[in-house]
Formats: C-alpha cells, structure tokens, sequence
C-alpha cells in the first residue's frame, strides 16, 4: 500500500545496468519511505549506490524491478513526457557540482526551473525573492557564480531547487565541495528548510555532521541496505 502522504516511495526497487562485460547492480531491493518535513540520508562508500537509488527517486531513471512510487505516480508506467512534467512539477535537484550557468546572474539561475514552467513575470520575480531571502543571499542576487565563494553558489543551487515549491528535494553530497565551516552551514540550511517548510528530503552524504542531524538514516553496501533505524535526529 501506498504510504498516506509520502512524497516519494520505493518498494523492493533495484537498478541493473547492462554492460559488455555483463549486468552490473546498482541497487537491489530498497523499500523506503519520504514524508513531508523529514530528512532522509543515505549513506555508504563510494560505488554503493547511492546516486542510483537518488536517481530512482527523482524519476531521472526508472527501476529495473520493484516500484517507485513519485508523488503517487509509478514511474515504471509514466511516459517520458509525464516523468519529465512529474521532475518539474514536484521534485528538486542539489548536487555536488552546484551545477549553475556561469553567464546568469544569482537571480537568474534561480529564475530557471519557473521559466521552463511559464511562470508569469511577476510571481517569478517574488518567488526568486523569497527563495534568495530563504538561504541569505537577499543581497547578492546580482552576483554571477564567479563571483560568490563554493558556499555561496551551493545556496544558489538549494534556492534554484526550492524555488518552484517542489514536495521532494533530492541532493547527491551537497557539501562535498564546501570545506567543514561551510558545509556545516549549508547543512543547517538545509535542515532547517526542510523542517520549516514541510518538505521531505532524501540526501546522499558521506558527511557524518549531517548523518547526525538526519530524521532517518539508510546505510547502503554494494546496492543494499543494510539497516534503516528510527528516527535519529532530534
């Protein structure tokens, strides 16, 4: 059954990749569940597969066997054109490399995901506002990305994803480019948008200070998890 109220769900979902030297498993038979205001952290070595298992969940991939259930939608039966609509409409992306056109300014790069929605002009302009405001950098929206420091730019890359009100934020090792001040900030932020603003968040980290400040941990190992506490922030 279907969790009431969980922005995104997977049952027994697995992902193989074919390749000329044979099948190769990304992950295998995860089951979990992300509610609204909740922080879920992946973790494990780097190969685990974590950034598969994200991939899943924001319907940029679809599963190989199981289910993932994306606002209610089972990606494995969506069409091309209903995942892309579903990416927009209800999830945002962080990741490492910020990912932000370095010829748009702040605001605009912030501005992207509600162009690509038709937005109107004068929501975009009070969305982005507020976005900007939401991660304290009111005042450097003018800014182009070479000109703000890696923390700067990651909290760009988090209101660009917020901006557009999405009910699952995804982020594949957000801080591991920042060094521990930094990233330390970015994860307050994080946590605390999520917390205040209801939404529910999975994030793929090798950063222990962020395991701690998680709702609920999932340790991957060679594309299985190998345990799910409860609940383990506070």
């Amino acid at each position: 059954m279907s969790g009431a109220g969980a922005a995104v769900e997977s049952y027994a979902a697995g992902r193989v990749f074919r390749t000329p030297a044979g099948d190769v498993r990304g992950c295998h038979d995860v089951t979990l569940q992300a509610h609204p205001g909740e922080l879920v952290v992946v973790r494990g070595p780097s190969g685990s597969g974590k950034t598969t298992l994200l991939n899943l969940l924001g319907g940029l991939d679809r599963p190989s066997s199981g289910r993932v259930l994306l606002a209610g939608v089972d990606t494995s039966e969506a069409s091309e054109a209903e995942l892309l609509a579903l990416r927009r409409e209800t999830v945002g992306f962080v990741f490492q490399s910020f990912g932000l056109l370095p010829v748009l300014t702040a605001a605009e790069n912030v501005e992207v995901p509600l162009r690509i929605r038709r937005t109107p002009a004068d929501e975009r302009v009070r969305r982005v506002a507020d976005a900007l405001s939401a991660v304290g950098l009111a005042d450097h929206r003018d800014q182009r990305p070479d000109e703000l420091s890696g923390g700067q730019q990651q909290r760009v890359a988090i209101a660009r994803a917020l901006v557009a009100e999405p009910s699952l934020l995804v982020a594949d090792e957000p801080t591991g480019q920042l060094d521990s001040r930094t990233a330390a900030s970015v994860m307050d932020l994080v946590v605390d948008i999520v917390h205040r603003q209801g939404i529910a968040a999975v994030v793929a980290t090798h950063d222990p200070l962020l395991v701690e400040r998680a709702d609920r941990v999932l340790t991957l190992h060679d594309g299985v998890v190998l345990d799910d506490p409860a609940a383990v922030g506070g």
